[in-house]
Parts: C-alpha cells; sequence; structure tokens
C-alpha cells in the first residue's frame, strides 16, 4: 500500500467535500451548537445565578454523585463546584457526538458517492489497490470530523476558562481526563464505526439508505464511548491505557475487515443491494 495514492484519494474527497457548502455549512452549525452554544447558556445559567432553589439543587446533584467524582469536584461554592462539574464531566458528549456525526455523515456518502457521480467505474479501473481506496476514503471521512472538534474543543476550553476559572481560582481546563479522551480513546472509537459505515455505504445503492444504516451504526459508538469517558473522566489514570488499548485493537481489526469487504465489483454497483 503507498501512502501517496491514500493520500491522494483522500485529498480528492476533502477537496469535493470543502466546496460543497451541503457538508461543511452543518459541519459548523453542528460544531458551534456543541461546544460554543450550549455550553455557553448552561454555564452562564450556573455560575451566574442567584436563586437558593438552583443553588440547593445543584448541591445535591453533587451529593447524589460517586465518590471519586466528587473528590475531584473543584470549588468552595455550590455553584462553583455545579459550574467545575458541567463543564468537566456532563459536557463531555461533545467530544464524541461531534466528530462522530460529522465523519459518519461523510463515510456514508463516500463509497455509494462515487457510484451515484459516476467516478466509482475510473476507481475500480485505476492502478489503485482496494486497500488504498478504502484508508484514503477512511481518512478522509476522520479529517473533517477531527479538524471541526479541534477548533471546537479549542474554543470550548477557552469558554470554560473564562467562565468556570475565575470561581476555582484560574485556569483548569483542558483536565488530564480530557487529553486522554481526545487523543487517545475517542480516535479508536470513530475509525470503528467508520469501518462499519464504508462497509455499507460499498453494500448499498443509494446515499439514503448508507445515511440511515450510519445512524443505527452510531447510536451503539456514541453510548459505548460515551459510557467508557465517563469511567475515564472519573478515573483517568486507571483505566485510560487498557481501555485506549482495546479500543484500538478494534479499530485496526475494522480496518483488516473493512479493506477486505472492498472490492472493484462494489465500486462498479455490482452486488450493491
Amino acid at each position: 500500500m503507498r501512502r501517496d495514492r491514500v493520500l491522494t484519494v483522500a485529498r480528492i474527497d476533502l477537496s469535493r467535500l470543502f466546496k460543497s457548502l451541503d457538508y461543511w455549512i452543518p459541519m459548523g452549525v453542528l460544531a458551534m451548537v456543541f461546544f460554543v452554544i450550549l455550553p455557553y447558556g448552561l454555564l452562564t445559567v450556573v455560575t451566574s445565578t442567584t436563586s437558593s432553589d438552583l443553588v440547593n439543587k445543584i448541591g445535591e446533584v453533587l451529593q447524589s454523585l460517586p465518590g471519586p467524582v466528587q473528590e475531584n469536584v473543584v470549588g468552595d461554592t455550590p455553584a462553583a463546584r455545579g459550574a467545575y462539574m458541567l463543564a468537566v464531566y456532563l459536557l463531555a458528549p461533545v467530544a464524541i457526538v461531534v466528530p462522530l456525526t460529522i465523519s459518519s455523515a461523510v463515510g456514508a456518502h463516500s463509497i455509494v458517492g462515487e457510484r451515484e457521480r459516476g467516478t466509482g467505474e475510473f476507481l475500480a479501473h485505476s492502478p489503485l489497490t482496494v486497500r488504498e481506496i478504502f484508508v484514503g476514503k477512511m481518512l478522509a471521512s476522520l479529517v473533517p470530523g477531527f479538524l471541526a472538534t479541534a477548533v471546537g474543543f479549542s474554543i470550548y476550553a477557552v469558554l470554560v476558562n473564562v467562565k468556570v476559572g475565575p470561581l476555582i481560582g484560574g485556569w483548569f481546563f483542558p483536565t488530564a481526563g480530557w487529553w486522554i479522551l481526545i487523543l487517545w480513546v475517542v480516535p479508536p472509537f470513530i475509525v470503528v464505526a467508520l469501518s462499519v459505515i464504508l462497509w455499507v455505504s460499498s453494500k448499498v445503492r443509494s446515499t439514503a439508505a448508507a445515511q440511515q444504516a450510519a445512524t443505527l451504526v452510531s447510536l451503539p459508538v456514541i453510548m459505548a464511548a460515551y459510557a467508557v469517558s465517563s469511567g475515564l473522566l472519573i478515573d483517568p489514570v486507571v483505566a485510560a491505557f487498557s481501555v485506549g488499548l482495546v479500543a484500538w485493537v478494534l479499530a485496526a481489526g475494522g480496518l483488516i475487515s473493512g479493506s477486505r469487504s472492498l472490492n472493484r465489483e462494489s465500486l462498479l454497483g455490482m452486488g450493491a443491494e
């Protein structure tokens, strides 16, 4: 497998993608909602509240949390501790939902889209191997999700530190758990999902069918990744390496099996369902 050929496939797909307003505008809106608008609204309510009822409810929620979480929550007041809890623990799904949703949408269209545009025949008769095509498509699906996540997460980190930092004595975010989540755990979960989605995209006849299947695949992966991320944020040192290692092994298996399932006939639409 030649790296230059893989990068060529990815570059062509990405160039086509970012010229299409139908893709990058919804991508930007989704990242903005999850990384900026929603966190800003929730953190503003918690940090600026003067309602004793709300403060008491925040205190009750904190008391109901698992012991390790209560020990890790920082802040001298219920509002400060509630804001910390919200920023670090409760908004963790943004790190999973955004890249997986965006990458899944791109991946679902990746192979079946070649057939619909009439370019599948060109790929099928090109000197590229099917593995080079598959990995190139995988890379092109990963980049938009992680690009949106990198920009959105940077803005989210600044927002959290500006809104919550003054209440707990300074800038504190990202925490160790968040670094591990972003760099070590989330990527393989997305690769696993994309391996299945690209396989589906090679088997169906229309983009609509591929998108429906991608949704079904994404939901359980989001749930599993969120469950794992919650545990890592509670106690990142103990579980991070082993969980991430297992996820990467699964991702490698997904890449191998996914690349084997792709063939030139599927690029031509032969055998698609």
